[in-house]
C-alpha cells in the first residue's frame, strides 16, 4: 500500500485594485479595446525536497549500523538505505512473536514472506518492489527485454526520501507510519485476515516495539490490533467459547498480535543449483528461463537444501572423498521456553543427521544447541538462526518448513514447529502398535527415557524436512516382511531404510520375535544417508549442464546396486502406487498387516487393564480402543491400494524398463482375500463387550460397521473399476485383475450364507444391503463438478459408456433371482424379511416409475 504523505500548502491571494477616472463632458471616449486582466495566480507551490542530513538525524539520534543503518529520533525511525543496496534483493519474512489464543496458529510460525528489493523512484523517493520469480533471462540476452516487459514486479510501497547520507551514498527515508500500519509485505497476509475474521487496524493500538540492525538482517518488532467480530457459532451462542476464532475478538471485538519481520540480504553470489532429479525427494522450486538460442523455453527446477561448503583449503581433500569441515556448519536451537525433560532428546535427534553428513563428505556438519542464557543480542525470530520452536498447544503433531533463496533453492533458516501435545500422538503410536511385544508400552504415562526417544525419532524427521527433503513414503516397501521378525537382521538395519517415511514403528513383530528397542524404533537409515550424499556431496562438472548428466549417472547407479535407496512417495501425483503409503510396512502389505491384526487382538483383551487410572471414568478406554479401531481401520486401507493399483517409478531414459506397471494379478487377489477375511468376515474380536458397554451407548453407530461399509464402497469406486478397465486393455485381459472379477468376487464374498442357505447376522445384513445399493448408485453414477475460485474441478470418471454400468445391471438381475429363490427356502424370519427387501429395492431400480 503507497504511504501518501500530506503537504499543507499556504497560498497567499493578492487584490488587485484598479483605479476608474472620473468621465469629463470633455474627455474624448477611448474607444480602444481593453484587454482584461488574467485572473490571480496562486504560486506554485514548491514540494519539500530532502533536507541537510542533520536536519534529520538530529544529536538526539540512536543510530544503529547493519543491514539498513536504522537512526530513532524521539519517536520516530528512520532506515539509511546505501545505494549499494539499491536494486539488490532481500527476504523479507514476518513471524508471530505472540497471538491471541484459539485460532491454532502460535509464536514463532511464518506470517507472510516474500523477495523485496530497494529502489530509487522519480522524485526523491524510494520504492520497495516485491520480486516474484516466475521467469527469468541473462541480462546479456536480448529476450530479457521481452521478459522484463512482461513479468513487471509490483511497487508495493513508496517512502519521500528525507535526507541524503552523511557522503551522499545512501537515501534516508521515515518508516515509522509504514511498520505501525497495516502494511500487508510486513504484516499477516491477506487470506489470513479472511481465515482469522481480521478487520481494520486500530492505529491507536498498534506500535513499533523495536528495530534492530545487523550485517545481513535488520529485525523489526512490532504491536498490531485489529478490530475483530467473528459470526458466532452454535457453541459460541450457547455461552462457550467458539473453537474456530480467536476467543480476545469475543471477549474485546479486537485481537492483537506481536510480530516480528526480518529484512535478510540474499547473497551476493548465488548458491549454484542443483538439478531436481524426482529419484531422491528432495523439495523443489523451480521458474522459466528464456534464452535467445532457445527452441523451447526451459523449466528451471532444482533442490531446495543448504549451502554447505568445504573451506577453500579443503576443496580438493573434499572431492577426493576426505572428511573435512564446513565453512558454516548447520546450527539449530532449542527455544528455552522447552520442558527441560525433552532438551536431549531433541538435540539428539538433530546431531543424529552428522553421519548422513559425513557420507556428503562433511564432518561436524550439523549440530543442536541449547538457546544462550541472557544473550541480548539474539532472538528466537531472528532470521540468523535456526530454531526448534516450542508451542503450548494440543495439536497433535510437528513440522519442520524452510525458508529458501527462490534464486537457488538455498535454504537460509528454519523455525521447526514442535507442539506440545505430539507426545500423545506418539504415545498412542507405541502403544496401539508394540504393546503386545514391548512391556513398558502398557500404560498410559510412558517412562521419561521411553518418551525421550520416541521424541528422538520425531525430531529427527522433522529436521530432515528443513534439510531439504521430502517424506519418503516407498521407503518401507523395499523392507521383505519377515525381515521384520528377524531380530538380528532388523536390529542392525531397522525396519525401514528411511526416517522421512511415516512408518512409525515395527507392528509386524511378534512376541516371540523377542526384538529390542532397536528393532522396532525408526532411524536414519540407507536412504536418507545416500539422500544427504546426493544433495550435499561433490558431484563433478564445470557447468549446471554436465553436474545435471553425471547426477543421473550416478543416481542411476547407486539405484542399481542398492534398491533400498529407492525414492516413492504419493505426494508427487500417484495416489494409486500401493508401495507409497503412509504408515504401512514392508513389500507385502497383506502378510505384515496379518501379523499386525494378531498383535491388535493380543492388545485390546488387555485395554481395560493398560488403560486404568485411579478415579479415571473410562475416558483413556474410549480413547485408546479408539486408536485401536483406527490402525485396523488403517491396515485394511492399506490393502485395498493393490486392487486396480498402478505401480509408479520414476526413471530417466538411462534406466532400463517401464514407469508404469499394473500390480500383479496374484497380488490384487491376495488383497482382497485379506478384506474378505479380515472385514466382510464380520471381525467380531473388536466388538468386545467388556470394552464397548463401559465406553458407548448402544444407540451409537458401530464404528466396525462404518469399516465395512467404508471398505466396500472403497473397493467398488468408479475410479477403481474404470482404471482396471484401462489396465485390461493396456497390458492384457490375461495379466491383470478383472473388474468383472472383482465384481464376481464380491458379490460371492458377501452374499456367501444365500449360496449355503445359511441365516445372516446383523452385521452381514447391513453389509448386504449397503452392497446392494452401492450397485444400485453405480448405475446412474454421474462424475461431480466442484467449483474452486475460478476453476471447475471434476471428480471420479464418467463410466456410462463403460461396461461397468452393463455388468452392474446383469449383477442385479442375477442377485434378483438369487434371493428370490434364497427367501423361498430359508426358515429364518429376518433373512427371509431382508432377501424380500432386496429384491424389492433391485426391483425399483431397474425399473424406476
Amino acid at each position: 500500500m503507497k504511504k501518501t504523505f500530506l503537504v499543507v500548502v499556504m497560498i497567499a491571494t493578492g487584490s488587485f485594485v484598479f483605479a476608474q477616472r472620473k468621465n469629463t463632458p470633455t474627455a474624448p471616449k477611448d474607444t480602444t479595446p481593453v484587454a482584461k486582466p488574467m485572473p490571480p495566480q496562486a504560486p506554485k507551490a514548491a514540494k519539500p525536497g530532502p533536507k541537510p542530513y542533520k536536519e534529520i538525524i538530529t544529536d538526539k539520534s540512536i543510530s544503529k549500523t547493519g543491514l539498513f543503518t536504522v537512526h530513532k529520533v524521539e519517536d520516530k525511525y528512520y532506515f539509511e538505505v546505501p545505494n549499494n543496496l539499491l536494486g539488490k534483493e532481500i527476504m523479507c519474512v514476518t513471524r508471530y512473536s505472540k497471538v491471541p489464543g484459539g485460532a491454532g496458529i502460535y509464536g514463532g510460525e511464518v506470517a507472510n514472506q516474500q523477495t523485496l528489493k530497494f529502489e530509487k523512484g522519480p522524485n526523491d523517493n524510494i520504492f520497495i518492489r516485491t520480486v516474484t520469480l516466475i521467469s527469468a533471462a541473462d541480462s546479456t540476452q536480448k529476450i530479457s527485454t521481452a521478459v522484463n516487459n512482461s513479468y513487471l514486479d509490483a511497487i508495493a510501497a513508496a517512502f519521500d526520501i528525507k535526507a541524503y547520507g552523511k557522503d551522499s551514498t545512501s537515501s534516508i527515508i521515515e518508516v515509522s507510519d509504514f511498520f505501525k500500519g497495516d502494511q500487508q509485505i510486513v504484516g499477516i497476509n491477506a487470506s489470513s485476515k479472511r481465515r482469522f475474521s481480521l478487520a481494520m487496524l486500530a492505529p491507536d493500538r498498534s506500535y513499533v516495539q523495536s528495530i534492530n540492525t545487523y550485517p545481513i538482517n535488520t529485525e523489526v518488532k512490532t504491536v498490531k490490533t485489529y478490530i475483530s467480530s467473528p459470526a458466532p457459532t452454535a457453541a459460541a451462542i450457547g455461552g462457550q467459547r467458539s473453537s474456530a476464532g480467536f476467543a480476545a475478538a469475543n471477549d474485546a471485538g479486537a485481537v492483537t498480535f506481536e510480530l516480528n519481520t526480518s529484512f535478510i540480504l540474499l547473497p551476493e553470489k548465488p548458491m549454484a543449483k542443483r538439478a531436481w532429479d524426482k529419484r531422491v525427494g528432495y523439495f523443489p522450486d523451480n521458474y522459466v528461463e528464456y534464452s535467445d538460442n532457445q527452441q523451447r523455453v526451459e523449466d528451471k527446477t532444482f533442490a531446495v537444501r543448504w549451502r554447505l561448503e568445504p573451506k577453500p583449503e579443503d576443496v580438493a581433500k573434499w572431492k577426493k572423498g576426505e572428511l573435512v569441515e564446513p565453512i558454516k556448519p548447520l546450527v539449530y536451537y532449542i527455544d528455552p521456553a522447552t520442558p527441560p525433560n525433552w532438551v536431549p532428546y531433541l538435540i539428539a535427534g538433530v546431531n543424529d543427521w552428522q553421519k548422513a553428513f559425513e557420507k556428503a563428505g562433511f564432518k561436524n556438519a550439523i549440530m543442536a544447541k541449547e538457546w544462550p542464557k541472557n544473550d541480548s543480542t539474539m532472538s528466537l525470530e531472528d532470521a540468523r538462526f535456526s530454531v526448534i520452536r516450542y508451542f503450548a498447544s494440543d495439536i497433535e503433531n510437528a513440522y519442520g518448513p524452510n525458508i529458501h533463496d527462490p534464486r537457488t533453492g538455498e535454504i537460509l533458516e528454519s523455525h521447526i514447529g514442535w507442539y506440545h501435545n505430539v507426545m500423545k500422538l506418539v504415545h498412542d503410536w507405541y502403544m496401539i502398535q508394540t504393546a503386545a511385544v514391548d512391556p513398558r508400552a502398557r500404560k498410559m504415562e510412558f517412562d521419561t527415557e521411553l518418551m525421550g526417544q520416541l521424541i528422538r525419532f520425531v525430531s529427527s524427521h522433522e529436521i530432515g524436512h528443513t534439510l531439504g527433503l521430502l517424506h519418503n513414503m516407498g521407503s518401507s516397501s523395499r523392507t521383505p516382511v519377515e525381515k521384520l521378525r528377524d531380530k538380528a537382521w532388523v536390529e542392525a538395519n531397522g525396519h525401514t531404510a528411511s526416517i522421512m517415511d511415516y512408518a512409525r514403528v515395527n507392528y509386524v513383530a511378534q512376541p516371540e520375535d523377542n526384538i529390542s528397542e532397536k528393532g522396532l524404533f525408526p532411524r536414519i537409515g540407507e536412504y536418507d544417508e545416500w539422500a544427504i550424499q546426493w544433495g550435499y556431496g561433490y558431484i563433478p562438472g564445470e557447468t549446471e549442464e554436465q553436474q545435471k548428466i553425471n547426477s543421473d549417472k550416478l543416481i542411476t547407479k547407486t539405484l542399481a546396486e542398492n534398491p533400498r535407496k529407492w525414492f516413492g512417495t504419493y505426494e508427487l501425483g500417484n495416489s494409486v502406487d500401493p508401495r507409497t503409503q503412509s504408515e504401512d510396512l514392508s513389500d507385502n502389505v497383506m502378510k505384515a498387516n496379518d501379523y499386525g491384526i494378531k498383535n491388535l487382538k493380543r492388545i485390546i483383551v488387555n485395554l481395560p487393564e493398560w488403560t486404568k487410572e485411579e478415579g479415571e471414568n473410562y475416558d483413556n478406554l474410549n480413547e485408546i480402543y479408539g486408536q485401536l479401531v483406527g490402525q485396523y481401520n488403517r491396515y485394511v486401507n492399506h490393502v485395498i491400494r493393490n486392487v486396480g493399483g498402478i505401480y509408479e517409478t520414476f526413471k530417466t531414459t538411462s534406466q532400463p524398463g517401464d514407469v508404469f506397471e499394473f500390480v500383479p494379478k496374484a497380488t490384487q487377489k491376495e488383497a482382497f482375500t485379506f478384506i474378505n477375511n479380515h472385514v466382510f468376515t464380520t471381525p467380531s474380536w473388536l466388538l468386545d463387550k467388556n470394552i464397548l458397554n463401559k465406553i458407548q451407548n448402544p444407540t451409537s453407530i458401530e464404528r466396525v460397521q462404518g469399516i465395512q461399509i467404508n471398505t466396500l464402497n472403497g473397493l467398488l469406486d468408479p475410479s477403481r473399476l474404470n482404471r482396471m478397465i484401462v489396465s485390461a486393455n493396456r497390458y492384457g485381459a490375461t495379466n491383470v485383475y478383472l473388474f468383472n472379477d472383482l465384481m464376481d468376487d464380491t458379490k460371492n464374498a458377501i452374499w456367501s450364507e444365500a449360496a449355503q442357505n445359511k441365516p445372516v447376522d446383523a452385521y452381514r445384513r447391513a453389509l448386504q444391503k449397503a452392497h446392494v445399493e452401492k450397485l444400485i448408485d453405480l448405475l446412474s453414477f454421474k462424475p461431480q463438478t466442484v467449483t474452486v475460485s475460478t476453476f471447475t474441478v471434476t471428480t471420479g470418471p464418467d463410466i456410462k459408456n463403460t461396461d461397468i454400468v452393463s455388468y452392474v445391471r446383469g449383477q442385479l438381475k442375477a442377485l434378483q433371482t438369487q434371493l428370490t429363490n434364497a427367501a423361498a427356502v430359508t426358515t429364518d424370519k429376518l433373512t427371509k424379511f431382508h432377501y424380500q427387501d432386496i429384491v424389492e429395492r433391485i426391483k425399483q431400480a431397474l425399473n424406476p416409475r
